[in-house]
């Protein structure tokens, strides 16, 4: 199993609920929500969120094989959370890109983990209230 994997996986399962409640409140950071493909429960998982051109882009530093990529992949979207606001997103697209349009540290700190995996997920134009 890959480093990436191993911290995907302790992230996962002591990370995410420590920060996932405060995380999405700050500047470049979001929560998406989506369903678990085999038991429909639903899940929060922090991220990290850029708004471009109707939609959000959210690097994958561990990679398409995420669950949570799964579960947004397999359900055709999701919604996610961003500075207090819970947006509904659609049609995702995974994808590689060597050289993304984000800010320049973060770019150059996921080359530094060779993470050049990427999720666009289109904007609803609804905004659905964050206290959902």
């Amino acid at each position: 199993m890959s480093v990436q994997r191993r911290l995907a996986r302790l992230n996962k399962y002591f990370g995410n609920k420590i920060v996932g409640r405060i995380i999405p409140l700050l500047p470049g950071f979001g929560a998406v929500f989506h369903k678990g493909r085999k038991s429909g429960r639903e899940y929060r998982t922090p991220v990290k969120v850029f708004r471009k051109n109707g939609h959000f882009i959210l690097s994958l530093p561990y990679g398409s094989e995420s669950d949570w990529v799964k579960n947004v992949v397999a359900a055709g979207g999701c919604e996610i959370q961003t500075r207090g606001k819970r947006y509904p997103v659609v049609a995702p697209q995974v994808y590689v890109d060597d050289n993304p349009d984000i800010p320049r540290f973060l770019a150059w700190s996921l080359r530094r983990f060779n993470a050049d995996e990427f999720i666009s997920l289109k904007i609803v134009e609804a905004e659905v209230p964050a206290g959902r």
